[in-house]
């Protein structure tokens, strides 16, 4: 951060401290943009020129400073996610979102961490509660959907969301359009095809979770991957034919 940014971003606190203790106190914030722009009680066109332009350049700066310290959030939560730190993520995701709230990305990775906090949720308490796994599990979704709102093609929340309502969430219908709409997108994303056919499968759309394992097979060079897609599409079918 250059000199000056940085003490935008210290003046921004020093105010931030003002107002909390003393209360919102008009006449001294005046008073002290007077004092670094210079500008006292501009009447004429020429001084009301000229303090619009000082006080444009200071709103730039802090909108500078701002977004920077958006970006860091976002650095910072990445940096949690390579640790494993999901809580910490979490918040630090928030954060950003904050000063980027049309930033679908930053969705996205409040949804991974919010769904990783899930799964590390315990009952430390024994008391038998799920509460708090399911408003991870919520927010989740909540954070998946809003992406998806913000950017109807983001393949990696399409696929996302349909993992957490298949198997987090045990709303394997609800995940059928999403994945639908990702195999649209990304053709050969065959990990999708594992997720919408188990999807189709528990909704008792057997064909279809048949047809789409067929198109795991032809799509896929792993032989992993085939000999499992194989193994579950001989399962569907027992299935469909003991029903």
């Amino acid at each position: 951060m250059n000199k000056k940014i940085l003490i935008m971003v210290l003046l921004c606190v020093f105010l931030s401290l003002v107002l909390i203790c003393c209360g919102v106190n008009t006449k001294t914030i005046q008073r002290m943009q007077k004092l670094e722009e210079g500008v006292s009680n501009p009447t004429t066109i020429e001084e009301l020129e000229v303090a619009i332009e000082k006080y444009q350049s200071r709103v730039e700066d802090i909108i500078l400073a701002q977004q920077q310290i958006g970006i860091w959030y976002k650095m910072l939560g990445s940096r949690y996610i390579d640790e494993q730190m999901y809580g910490k993520a979490l918040g630090a995701f928030q954060m950003a979102s904050e000063y980027y709230p049309a930033n679908p990305n930053l969705f996205y990775w409040i949804g991974v961490s919010a769904g990783f906090m899930a799964n590390q949720s315990l009952d430390f308490t024994a008391t038998g509660s799920t509460a708090q796994k399911y408003n991870y599990l919520k927010l989740s979704e909540e954070a998946y959907l809003r992406a998806i709102e913000l950017d109807p093609k983001y393949a990696r929340a399409l696929y996302g969301l349909g993992v957490l309502y298949v198997f987090n969430l045990d709303e394997p219908a609800k995940a059928i359009p999403y994945l639908e709409t990702l195999l649209d997108i990304e053709t050969k994303n065959v990990d999708g095809m594992f997720v919408l056919a188990r999807a189709y499968y528990t909704t008792y759309e057997f064909e279809k979770a048949v047809d789409m394992y067929d198109r795991i097979i032809k799509t896929t060079t792993s032989a992993e991957k085939k000999a499992q897609a194989e193994a579950n599409k001989r399962q569907v079918l027992e299935t469909a034919y003991e029903g």
